[in-house]
C-alpha cells in the first residue's frame, strides 16, 4: 500500500507532496482509496461532503444502529511539500489493521468504517478540516462557497470539476449519529516518544489554535526614485510583526509563525502596496493564545501607525481547546496494556473537529526527528508496524467484543 500511495503527488524538485483538495493529485488518492475497500470487499461509498468511507460488508453498513459504529481513518491530502506520513499513514495503517484483525479471525460485533476525510490541510483553500467542519456542521454551505484559492477558483468550482455535487454539502448528523468511536492514528509532530522511548502513545488533548491573516495596505512606488523618508512600506511593518510575533510567543511559551505571505504588486523594483501575511498561532489554553495573538496585533498596529500603512485582521479559523474522551481514551491505554503514555498536541486533527459530535480519540505513531509538514518527516517501518497492531488492538478491543 505504501509503495502504491508514494509517488502520487510528490513535487520531483522539492522531494515532498503536493495533494491539494479537488486536483489530479487529490483524485488519484482518492481511486488509491477506493481500490483498497474494494479488494477487501468492503462497502465504499462518498458522503455528501467528499469525504470516504469503507464499511465492512454492504449488509453491516444498511444495519448500522445509532452511535454503534467504530470508525478509524484519517486524510490524504497535504501541506505544499508536506511529508508521506501526515494523513496517509493513518489511512494506511487502517487498512492494515483490518487486513490484521481478519488474520487473527476477528469476529465483529460492531460495524467498522474506514475514512478519508477530505482538504484536512487546507492548503488550497486556507481553511483546515473542511470535509469533518461540513459534517459536523461547524463550516456552513454559505461560508463553504466563499472559499477561493490562490487563483480564485471558489470551492464548488473546484469540486464541480473533479466531478462532485457542490450543492450537497452541508452538515450530516445522521451520519455522525451512526459513530460510537472514532480513533485516528497519526504519526507524531513532535519528540515526545522519541524522547521518551516509545512507539506509540495515545492523544490527551489537541491545543487551540487559529488563523489569522493581517492585511497591511501601504502605497506602491518606484523602488529606485522615492526617498526612503517618503515611503509607506508595508513590508517593514509586516517584517516588525513577524519578528514581535516570535517574541510574544516566546514569552507565552506558546507558538506563532507567519508561514505564508503574499505581495502587491510583487516587483522587485516596486514598493509593496499590500503585504498580506496569515499568523498560525497555538497555544496550551486559551488565555494563554488570546494573550499572544493579542499582543502580536497590538504590536502590528502600533508599528503601522508609526509608518502610515493601514492594517486589517482578519481571524479565517479558530479551533478551540480539545479534550480526547477520557473513557475512550482509558479504554484504548486498557486495551493496550495501561502504560502507554498520554501526551498532548499543538496539530489540528480531523478528530479533533469530530469530538464534539462523537467520541473521539488519537494514537500517535513515534518520529524520530519531530520534523512534520516537511519532506523530511519520517516514521521508521518498525515503528509503523507497532501503530498498526496498537491500532488492531484497540479496534479489536471496541468492535470485536
Amino acid at each position: 500500500m505504501w509503495a502504491e500511495l508514494r509517488p502520487i503527488g510528490r513535487d520531483a524538485g522539492s522531494g515532498g507532496y503536493r495533494r491539494y483538495a479537488w486536483t489530479g493529485a487529490d483524485a488519484d488518492c482518492r481511486t488509491w482509496f477506493q481500490a483498497q475497500a474494494e479488494a477487501r470487499g468492503l462497502a465504499y461509498e462518498t458522503d455528501r461532503n467528499g469525504n470516504q468511507w469503507a464499511w465492512l460488508g454492504a449488509e453491516t453498513y444498511k444495519d448500522v444502529s445509532a452511535g454503534d459504529a467504530v470508525v478509524t481513518g484519517s486524510h490524504l491530502d497535504s501541506v505544499p511539500d508536506g511529508g508521506a506520513f501526515d494523513g496517509p499513514l493513518g489511512v494506511v495503517s487502517s487498512f492494515a489493521a483490518l487486513d490484521e484483525l481478519r488474520r487473527r479471525g476477528a469476529e465483529f460485533s460492531r460495524p467498522l468504517a474506514i475514512t478519508n476525510f477530505g482538504d484536512e490541510e487546507g492548503a488550497r483553500f486556507g481553511l483546515a478540516c473542511v470535509g469533518s467542519r461540513l459534517a459536523a456542521g461547524q463550516l456552513t454551505k454559505e461560508k463553504a462557497y466563499e472559499l477561493r484559492d490562490a487563483d480564485g477558483v471558489s470551492l464548488p468550482r473546484a469540486m464541480e470539476a473533479a466531478g462532485y455535487d457542490p450543492e450537497t454539502i452541508g452538515a450530516d448528523p445522521e451520519r455522525l449519529a451512526r459513530i460510537g468511536a472514532f480513533v485516528e492514528l497519526h504519526v507524531e509532530q513532535g519528540r515526545a516518544l522519541d524522547l521518551s522511548g516509545d512507539r506509540v502513545g495515545i492523544a490527551s488533548a489537541i491545543w487551540p489554535h487559529g488563523r489569522w491573516r493581517f492585511d497591511f495596505r501601504g502605497e506602491a512606488n518606484h523602488a529606485g526614485t522615492t526617498r526612503l523618508a517618503d515611503r509607506r512600506d508595508p513590508m517593514l511593518t509586516y517584517a516588525q510583526t513577524v519578528l514581535a510575533a516570535r517574541a510574544e510567543a516566546a514569552l507565552a511559551g506558546a507558538v506563532a509563525t507567519f508561514g505564508k505571505i503574499s505581495v502587491e504588486p510583487n516587483g522587485v523594483n516596486a514598493i509593496p502596496s499590500l503585504v498580506r501575511g496569515w499568523l498560525d498561532s497555538r497555544a496550551a489554553d486559551q488565555a494563554t493564545l488570546d494573550t499572544v495573538v493579542t499582543a502580536i496585533e497590538k504590536a502590528a498596529r502600533e508599528r503601522a501607525d508609526q509608518e502610515g500603512i493601514d492594517l486589517d485582521v482578519v481571524r479565517e479559523s479558530f479551533t478551540p481547546v480539545v479534550e480526547f474522551e477520557h473513557a475512550l481514551r482509558e479504554e484504548m491505554n486498557r486495551i493496550l496494556g495501561g502504560s502507554v503514555p498520554v501526551l498532548g498536541t499543538g496539530a489540528g486533527h480531523d478528530a479533533g473537529i469530530l469530538s464534539a459530535a462523537v467520541p473521539t480519540a488519537m494514537l500517535f505513531v513515534r518520529n524520530p526527528t519531530g520534523v512534520s509538514h516537511s519532506p523530511r518527516e519520517f516514521a521508521a517501518e518498525d515503528d509503523c508496524v507497532a501503530g498498526v497492531l496498537a491500532l488492531a488492538d484497540v479496534l479489536e478491543g471496541l468492535a470485536c467484543r
